[in-house]
């Protein structure tokens, strides 16, 4: 998702609430070409609150059309002003649009449009191997242990499954052996399809040469249930401070690594605000993860300090990753890379969960020490130079003063 361009910015204006208590964050959104100045001018200076509203109750939006699913819409609508939660929901829909088009400018929505385009001639045509996995059977799919904590739905109950190998970090069983090989073979089948009938497959993102989206054949709608209703409770509450408990969006796709395949993946962090990657199998020895500091994006390319944590990944993920159905499930802007396959095919599913609401907020914040490594630093920096101002000016008083 694209954020405003320079000149776009330059444009708005915005001033932030700072420590006022209030748990918003000021907008000026732009009225839409053609509606009436009148219909949005009454909330020109609303807010967009930062926690959301939990007692109200988001009107349908199931039959909006559009860039957005309609999932956006219903998170959205908690955070929106008091004033405006009562209004005509054709208000409050134009006030959401106007909030989400600054995230795309018109070259990236043109680049969105030919890829819906894409994906609509490929679910017109495409006839699926396995037609269950296009609707969520939570018994099917998921182990009972892991639904047990889920349904539990508490940090105990969470942490009852998983390890911590590096903070921050968790892993544990999830998914059904069974539906790991379902899901292998249905994507083997589109890729064959897709082979077949000449089309350009879109891979998943610039870093992966090979692999595939699952929502561009079908599985968009139960894959949004799954991150809904089986990872967003888990980063509820262990990612709260990157929007874990706002998640509304999602890319998923698979990933293959192998000899003729992609053999190793670079450092960097994923476009989401939190990432589940699961291992769905084949035989192979290598892949290591390994992790290497949290940063914002004023700190994505900043070296790595001495004292951060860093894993070289021996036995702890060597035996996730040799075993399939395990998940890992970290911060997306948690630094890591994946290491060179020395043999065989590992193919895994990663779900990049996002958060609109957040990735709003964000925009009027300067550093994020609570969870950034690198504002961590320039914090407890400008702390000592603090402290250490206030001694010399001390010392320099106590050497004037006369007895």
């Amino acid at each position: 998702m694209a954020l405003d361009s320079p000149a776009e910015r330059r444009d708005e204006v915005v001033q932030v609430a700072m420590g006022n208590g209030n748990g918003v964050a000021p907008l000026q959104p732009l009225r839409p070409a053609g509606r009436p100045a009148a219909a949005t001018a009454p909330y020109l200076d609303r807010r967009l609150r930062l926690n959301p509203n939990a007692e109200h109750k988001p009107q349908d939006y199931s039959d909006v059309r559009g860039e957005y699913a309609p999932a956006v819409y219903s998170a959205l609508e908690r955070h929106l002003p008091p004033s405006l939660l009562d209004a005509d929901r054709d208000v409050k829909l134009h006030f959401m649009r106007d909030i989400l088009a600054r995230y795309w400018p018109q070259g990236e929505r043109n680049k969105v449009q030919r890829h819906k385009e894409y994906r609509q001639r490929i679910l017109h045509l495409y006839k699926p191997l396995h037609e269950e996995l296009y609707n969520m059977h939570p018994s099917t799919f998921f182990l009972p242990t892991f639904l047990e904590a889920v349904r539990s739905n508490s940090e105990e109950s969470f942490r009852s499954f998983m390890t911590e190998p590096i903070p921050g970090v968790y892993s544990f069983a999830m998914l059904q052996p069974t539906f790991c090989e379902m899901l292998l073979e249905e994507v083997e089948n589109f890729e064959k399809w897709v082979h077949a009938m000449k089309f350009k497959i879109m891979r998943p993102n610039t870093m992966n040469k090979y692999g595939a989206v699952l929502d561009d054949f079908g599985l968009e709608a139960m894959l949004n249930q799954f991150m809904e209703q089986f990872v967003a409770p888990i980063s509820r509450v262990f990612y709260p401070e990157v929007g874990g408990g706002t998640l509304d969006s999602h890319h998923a796709f698979v990933v293959e690594y192998g000899k003729d395949r992609d053999v190793e993946l670079g450092f960097h962090v994923d476009d989401s605000e939190v990432t589940l990657n699961v291992c769905l199998g084949k035989q192979f020895s290598g892949g290591e993860l390994y992790f290497r500091g949290i940063r914002c994006e004023n700190h994505v390319n900043s070296e790595t300090q001495h004292e951060m944590t860093r894993c070289t990944c021996g036995a702890v993920f060597w035996i996730i990753w040799c075993c399939s159905a395990y998940a890992v499930l970290h911060r997306g802007r948690h630094r890591h890379g994946a290491r060179a396959i020395s043999s065989g095919l590992r193919i895994n599913l990663l779900l990049w969960c996002r958060s609109s609401v957040f990735r709003e907020m964000k925009k009027y914040q300067k550093d994020f020490p609570t969870w950034c490594g690198e504002c961590q630093r320039e914090k407890r920096g400008r702390q000592s130079q603090c402290v250490k101002a206030t001694k010399m000016a001390f010392l320099r008083g106590a050497g004037g003063a006369t007895i």
